[in-house]
């Protein structure tokens, strides 16, 4: 087998660790982001919902910066939302602050009823740059 290219952030939380999962994985001229929440260095939710989806944005453009990506190389997202009822459209005006300009990515929004204390996780697949031209 070979080995997992792992991308760990410069400021990991606790998180990986405590659940045994990398931040994201090279692989084939792509990047595959875990979900990120809004977890502080030792790992606990932030509890305000704004504040929590800036944190997993942070959490997420600290994995494609040392991945040398950016938001821009995104190519799909999956987010995950307890109550999206009441928390899409807060979250989306947010979202706004860190998505950049059209075109934009794909993006698929799931509603569930657990997220391990958080309210808000964001999971995407990156185009690396050194494989921009394939």
């Amino acid at each position: 087998m070979t080995a997992r290219d792992v991308v760990t952030p410069a400021q990991p939380h606790a998180l990986y660790e405590l659940h045994r999962y990398s931040p994201a994985i090279r692989a084939n001229g792509l990047l595959f982001v875990s979900g990120q929440v809004g977890a502080r260095t030792d790992g606990s939710p932030e509890p305000d919902f704004d504040e929590q989806v800036r944190l997993a944005f942070r959490n997420l453009n600290g994995i494609l910066s040392a991945a040398g990506c950016s938001f821009s190389d995104v190519v799909d997202v999956t987010v995950f939302m307890v109550d999206p009822h009441t928390h899409f459209e807060r979250a989306w005006a947010v979202v706004a602050e860190y998505w950049g300009e059209a075109p934009y990515p794909t993006v698929t929004a799931v509603g569930v009823t657990w997220l391990a204390g958080f309210d808000f996780e964001i999971k995407v697949i990156a185009k690396l740059p050194e494989a921009a031209g394939s």
